[in-house]
């Protein structure tokens, strides 16, 4: 049987144009011979909808819109994802064949978890769907419904299905891509069936979606994978016969029971696709490499930068220039995810600013090709501190008057981003983030934070992987050895308010990322005081990541939807 798995990046709320993407790309598929073509989960409304699922009339319109591209559908069945509304609202997969809906399935197992809300969303499905088509038995699953072994996969392998499919949504995470492609390996080998899983790709908001659609046949053996944060439709052949071989050979699956509902498979009138020829020889069992550390990472920062901005319609972005790592890298990354003509830097020198900070900033721009604008913010600076005089008399000067130029450089940005129309980027790292590290109204101004994910450690990581893979100094070798500092008093480096970002880090992935228990910490070796004062500080920064952008989600557990502390609390 051949499969097409179609690999898109849709909009969310987009109806229309989701659907212009799902026709074309089942008129791809057809043309390549495919019998069965799968499109992501919520393909129609874009994943993940959110509040927009609380309105009726979204899905109603979801629905129209599927019955439309169903109409285009000749030979062969595709499975398309949908939000249906039939008196409450499923998280659904159309089965389409013969130019019309023949049947939908619900997904039954609703994440609620991480930055998961399905079950405020949806209600869950009661049974399997097998479907008698094309010659073979085909079971039906979405995303959640296969990470388990039972009972959905089970019940699949229980009614002797030859293929699943299944659809997906599966945002990102460093790591999770090999994770997840052992898992579905294992599923199809433990269901003595073909497995198709189709992903979707690309950025929405803070999440970003791998793809890395995969085909596997009834042994578990990869036949096809699609390449990571690309666009692709995936065709290749698959032996179904293998499931029934095998099923004879291994009959463990007889000893599974079979439900009702399991046993009885809904017939889908559907023709097998005209063979035009074979698929292209580009698409026909394409084993696309997979993508670890520092080359993954930065794709998926890439195209999580890219699509909000595009997706948003923003013409470009600001980012202000300090000659700090943070800034050149983030730079670097919108320069190559936007094109450098769509990227502004903007140096704001004050007089505590050293030299090496705006060479450092005039060299990035010229490595990158990006325009620079020098906005000195002293006469700013001075301005505040003059209408502030008589406020502050008898006060001794402290970080107030720090994060005055800060801010005075955020009001500058911000002004830009008024005029132009270009969106501020905001700079900040995950590792100071994470302990408050920041200056509210000032260097936490922005639309988007690229970096909001990624520790210090990764930062430079990134910096130097990224030179080393242009063979050039795309970031200024001077910046990445520099100290960091913010500057905004003198002889001020960050290891005057922070332990050195290797201690943070590991502390931060430990307690943020794990859940660890600062008594856990110690024990694995770190020194009580730092833990504790990094812990005091992470806990009291929750209300300045309330109020910072939203950033690029890396990590397993990022802040915001995969960590929601209270702000005020006195739990310690």
């Amino acid at each position: 049987m051949r499969i097409a798995l179609a690999q898109i990046n849709t909009v969310v709320g987009d109806i229309d144009g989701n659907a212009g993407r799902v026709a074309a790309a089942l008129a791809d598929a057809g043309e390549a011979g495919a019998d069965v073509t799968l499109v992501p989960e919520l393909a129609m409304s874009g994943y993940p909808p959110e509040d927009l699922l609380l309105r009726p009339a979204f899905a109603a319109a979801c629905r129209e819109a599927l019955v439309a591209v169903a109409a285009g559908v000749g030979r062969g069945m595709a499975v398309i994802g949908f939000p249906e509304w039939d008196g409450d609202c499923h998280n659904s997969a159309a089965v389409v064949a013969d130019g019309r809906v023949q049947a939908v399935y619900h997904k039954r197992f609703l994440p609620n978890y991480g930055v998961f809300d399905e079950a405020r969303y949806f209600r869950a499905g009661d049974g399997p769907m097998v479907l008698e088509a094309l010659g073979a038995r085909i079971g039906i699953a979405i995303c959640e419904d296969i990470w388990y072994p039972s009972p959905v996969a089970s019940d699949l392998a229980a009614a002797r299905v030859d293929l699943i499919c299944c659809i997906s949504a599966s945002p990102y995470h460093r790591g999770k891509g090999d994770r997840r492609e052992q898992m579905l390996a294992t599923r199809a080998d433990d269901c003595a069936a073909a497995l198709a899983f189709c992903n979707l790709v690309g950025g929405q908001d803070e999440l970003v979606f791998d793809g890395r659609s995969a085909l596997f046949d009834a042994a578990g053996e990869l036949v096809a994978r699609a390449p990571q944060f690309d666009e692709r439709l995936l065709v290749a052949d698959v032996d179904l016969g293998l499931s029934a071989r095998r099923r004879l050979r291994e009959p463990l699956g007889r000893r599974l029971p079979t439900t009702a509902a399991a046993a009885e498979a809904v017939r889908i009138s559907a023709s097998r696709a005209a063979r035009n020829g074979a698929p292209p020889a580009a698409a026909r069992g394409e084993i696309a490499p997979a993508l670890r550390d520092e080359p993954e990472v930065w794709a998926a920062l890439r195209t999580g930068l890219r699509d909000y901005v595009g997706k948003n319609r923003f013409p470009g972005v600001l980012i202000g220039l300090s000659g700090g790592i943070d800034s050149a890298l983030t730079a670097a990354l919108a320069a190559d995810a936007l094109g450098a003509e769509r990227v502004t830097g903007v140096a704001m020198p004050s007089s505590l600013s050293s030299p090496e900070s705006l060479a450092g900033a005039e060299a990035l721009a010229e490595s990158l090709a990006i325009r620079l604008m020098q906005l000195p913010i002293a006469p700013l600076v001075g301005a505040f501190d003059e209408v502030l005089a008589e406020a502050f008399a008898g006060r001794e000067p402290d970080i107030t008057e720090e994060n005055i130029q800060a801010r005075a450089r955020g009001t500058l940005l911000m002004a830009l981003s008024n005029k132009l129309g270009l969106m501020v980027l905001a700079t900040g790292n995950k590792s100071e983030i994470s302990v408050g590290y920041s200056t509210l109204y000032g260097d936490m101004v922005g639309g988007f934070a690229p970096l909001r994910d990624l520790s210090k450690t990764w930062v430079y990581r990134l910096a130097r992987w990224r030179n080393a893979s242009e063979g050039r100094e795309v970031v200024p070798e001077a910046t990445i050895a520099r100290p960091p500092t913010a500057e905004l008093r003198p002889g001020q480096l960050d290891t005057d308010s922070l332990p050195p970002y290797d201690v943070l880090d590991a502390i931060l992935e430990g307690y943020v990322e794990q859940g660890l228990e600062p008594d856990d910490l110690v024990r694995r070796g770190h020194p009580e005081i730092i833990v504790a004062e990094v812990v005091r500080m992470v806990d009291r920064a929750e209300y300045k990541r309330r109020q910072g952008p939203v950033g690029i989600k890396i990590t397993p557990r990022a802040f915001g939807r995969d960590r929601r502390m209270p702000i005020t609390t006195r739990h310690v």
